[in-house]
This record gives C-alpha cells, structure tokens and sequence, in this order.
C-alpha cells in the first residue's frame, strides 16, 4: 500500500510539473547584453535595459488595466556599493485579444526597454561591479496565459573615481606685501 501511494504522489507530482511547462517554448522574453555603462563616485547613471518578446506573444505592461493581471517587474538586488533609485518602464499598447475583444489590456510586445537609474556611494571604490536583477513577467498569446516566469538577468556599472575637489586660493588683500 505504502509502495503504491508513493507511486501515485510521484506520477501526481511528475504531472503538476508538466502543467508548469505548458505554455512557450523557451523564454517568452529575452534580454539583450546591457551596455557597460560608467558612474562616476556618488554621482548618478542611467542604465538601459533592452528586452524581446518573442513573436506571437505579449506580456502585461508594468501597469495593466486590472488588479488581476500580472504586471511586469524588474526586481534589483540590494546592493552594499551602489544606490539603486527609480526604474523606469515604457508605457504599454492598449490592445484587445480574441479571448476578451471588448477590453483592452495594456501590454508590451517586441522591443521594449526598462530605464535603471542608479548612483555609486562616494566612499566605493573605482572598477566593475555586477548588479543581477530579476525580470518578472506573463506571457500570454492569443488563446491563453501562462505560468508567470522570472528571467533572471545581470549588467554591469563601470565606477569611476571622481576628479579631485577644486580647491580655491583663499581671498587675497589686493594691498600688495612687500
């Protein structure tokens, strides 16, 4: 008995992993390699982000229409170095689908490109520093959703040290000291 309910959960949780893998093949949305962008010691940076929604897809906007979409969310892990400040999302396109012609839900498909604005401490040191992220995101096409995904993704920030503080001659008497 024990042996045949041992069996039963493995073929039960073969299946629920199955469903997990319904939907696209592969990733729904791919990430370019992000450019290397240089921040200079405590001053800030814009980082763009470029993705693909592969064709025959789209994913929810980062602000769709309803409390009930999934929205798309770019998740930055904390870093001790650099200040991670406002991202910056497209708007989406307003579009209807065959599943729901009368609304219209805000998504983005093809290229889009996400905006991180992110600022070096002035105590951190010069060089190369790796920020990873995850992309949250639901694929959808024209008959149905899936499972959401996250695409976990990475980009570099190049500091540089900040050009020394001018230093001013202090006021002089214009009387000359002889």
């Amino acid at each position: 008995m024990r042996m045949l309910l041992t069996s039963a959960l493995f073929l039960f949780s073969a299946w629920a992993s199955a469903q997990d893998d319904l939907g696209p093949q592969g990733p729904a949305v791919k990430m370019a390699p992000a450019p290397v962008v240089t921040a200079v010691q405590g001053k800030s940076a814009t980082v763009p982000l470029s993705f693909r929604v592969a064709s025959g897809y789209h994913i929810n906007s980062n602000k769709p229409k309803s409390e009930f979409l999934i929205p798309t969310v770019l998740k930055i892990e904390a870093t001790t170095d650099i200040v991670i400040g406002r991202t910056t999302y497209p708007e989406g396109q307003d579009m209807s689908f065959a599943f729901a012609p009368d609304e219209k839900l805000n998504v983005y498909t093809g290229d889009f490109k996400v905006l991180v604005l992110v600022r070096p401490l002035h105590s951190v040191q010069a060089g190369k520093y790796i920020v990873r992220a995850t992309l949250k995101y639901q694929a959808c096409d024209n008959a149905a959703c899936y499972p959401p995904k996250l695409l976990p993704i990475s980009f570099d920030v190049k500091i540089a040290k900040a050009p020394p503080a001018h230093i001013r001659n202090p006021a002089q008497s214009p009387h000359v000291h002889r």
